[in-house]
């Protein structure tokens, strides 16, 4: 049946696990609860859930308009649909200290693995966008501190994301990673970095796990997974993908059947019937029914 099999501690200990070794992680960004199970089904380790993506969904701008409760409902749908270990992005914990302490524990009851934080001013704005500002050092480290205090599962992945590459300069940038990494932050999210040459430099300077965002359209180059392994990486996000490929193919969809009149031509491009069906476990429910249901009530009952 389409429901998870494993706890959130046992899919948060898998994290911790996969994370220590020499291998990087791929994690693609579902962009709905069936596609966390695709993702899960094609083999990868691990799945996120965009802010961006959630975003759009709704039909808003990434520039901080959801809210946590919103991202919680999200996080708790896909997460009931798969095993893997789920990351979130929570923007900048929504809010004050006090907010982000509390979305660390409605991530938390979610179910998921883990979430990032960032240092940008709220409400933020795509990381990949010029304009961006950042809050002050010592305002993000108690941003943090504050998720630390509030987590209540140690097996949680708290990670900091800082979008100062492209505001302060990538110096500055790293001595914010370390001054996270002393307050508590479990792994490292270094936002928009340039090239390779500064992938290395963060490899270098922090000694937690490292995610590099491979963005489609974004300030750096798309860096192949056998690179960012040689550079060090233990995360490589692909946080939009999904929903760009989704979105193009619906688009080319959209504007074929209103040429042809008809859907003939792109029934090569579907998904088909049987193939959904057994990605939904239609045949897991009816077992599940049938062993429910395989009785027969006395009469009069």
């Amino acid at each position: 049946m389409l429901h998870t099999r494993t706890t959130p501690a046992e899919r948060r200990s898998a994290l911790r696990k996969r994370l220590t070794e020499d291998r990087l992680l791929m994690m693609p960004g579902a962009l709905n609860p069936l596609s966390a199970r695709l993702i899960q089904d094609t083999g990868f380790e691990a799945a996120y859930l965009s802010g961006a993506v959630l975003a759009a969904d709704l039909g808003l701008p990434d520039i901080g308009l959801t809210t946590a409760t919103e991202v919680a409902a999200r996080a708790q749908q896909t997460t009931r649909a798969t095993d893997l270990p789920v990351l979130v992005d929570a923007d900048t914990g929504f809010g004050e200290p006090v907010n982000a302490a509390r979305t660390v524990q409605l991530m938390e009851d979610a179910g998921l693995a883990g979430l990032h934080l960032e240092d940008q001013v709220n409400p933020k704005r795509c990381g990949h966008l010029d304009g961006k500002s950042v809050v002050p050092r010592e305002d993000m480290v108690r941003r943090i501190r504050a998720a630390v205090d509030a987590r209540r599962d140690p097996g949680f992945l708290l990670m900091a994301r800082t979008d100062a590459r492209t505001v302060e300069g990538l110096d500055a940038a790293i001595d914010r990673a370390r001054a996270y990494v002393d307050a508590g932050a479990d792994a490292i999210f270094p936002e928009a970095l340039a090239d390779e040459a500064e992938f290395a430099a963060f490899r270098a300077a922090i000694d937690v796990p490292l995610l590099a965002n491979m963005t489609e359209f974004g300030k750096g180059r798309l860096l192949d997974a056998r690179t960012l392994h040689d550079l060090g990486y233990d995360i490589a996000l692909y946080p939009v993908t999904l929903l760009r490929l989704a979105m193009g193919a619906v688009e080319d969809g959209l504007r074929t059947l209103s040429a042809e009149g008809t859907q003939e031509s792109l029934l090569p491009r579907m998904q088909t019937r049987s193939r959904l069906y057994r990605l939904l476990g239609y045949e897991e429910y009816t077992a599940f029914d049938s062993a429910v249901f395989d009785f027969t009530l006395p009469h009069g009952t």
